[in-house]
This record gives C-alpha cells, sequence and structure tokens, in this order.
C-alpha cells in the first residue's frame, strides 16, 4: 500500500511543481518542432533545422511581421534578436544551436509574456525554414 501509495504522489507532485512555476507543455512533433513549451510567459521551442537556417528564418520572420528590429547579438552559438511591434511590444528571440540539425528557440513578448504573439511569431520562422 505504502509503494502504490509513492507510485502515485510522485507524478502527481512533479505536475503540481510545473504548473506551480508556469511550465504547460503545448505540443510535441508539430511540423518542424520537436517540442513547444511555455515556461514563466516566454514560449520556448525545438526546431529540426540548422542553427544559421534559423537565424535566418528569425530574421525573415522579423521582416514579414513588419516589426522594427532594433538589435541582433550573434556568435556560432547563440543568436539574441530584440524588435518591436508597431503597439511599442518588445519581442525578445533567442536562438541557440543544440545539434548540427537542431536549434532551440525562445520568444518573449514584453515582460509578462503574450501567447499569440509569440506563437505567431513562431509559426512565421517555421514558415520560412
Amino acid at each position: 500500500m505504502k509503494t502504490l501509495l509513492i507510485f502515485w504522489l510522485v507524478p502527481l507532485a512533479a505536475v503540481s511543481l510545473a504548473a506551480l512555476i508556469g511550465c504547460v507543455p503545448v505540443a510535441a512533433g508539430a511540423a518542424g518542432a520537436g517540442t513547444m513549451a511555455w515556461v514563466n510567459g516566454r514560449l520556448d521551442a525545438a526546431l529540426e533545422s540548422d542553427y544559421e537556417s534559423v537565424v535566418r528564418a528569425t530574421n525573415a520572420a522579423i521582416q514579414d511581421l513588419q516589426f522594427a528590429k532594433i538589435s541582433e547579438n550573434k556568435d556560432a552559438l547563440e543568436a539574441i534578436l530584440v524588435a518591436r511591434t508597431a503597439a511599442d511590444k518588445k519581442i525578445e528571440i533567442k536562438i541557440f544551436k543544440v545539434v548540427d540539425k537542431a536549434a532551440k528557440v525562445q520568444i518573449r513578448v514584453g515582460f509578462f509574456g503574450d501567447q499569440t504573439l509569440e506563437l505567431t511569431v513562431l509559426e512565421k520562422i517555421k514558415s520560412n525554414l
């Protein structure tokens, strides 16, 4: 009985903790994306494409969505792009090289996040890959 109770309590505690810190998985296996999750107002996604292609696709997405690009800092492993919408919302996109054919993307709109806009940016990035 004690083992059965622990068997159920451990996963329940893990799910409860994830919900408390704001980690909510939303999709897996989408075209071009391995996983997506919102973490404390930020959209995290794993893309099945090389790092340089994701950086190019992100720049194209910013242009396609007609955002004002504020800055871009990039090295061989990480890129940070900052843009603003017409409503002056700050959009920060971080891209990390994971392996040769995979990159991680983090998108945050403003301080608290905006799931709709973050997902729109991600979909535009994916359409440019």
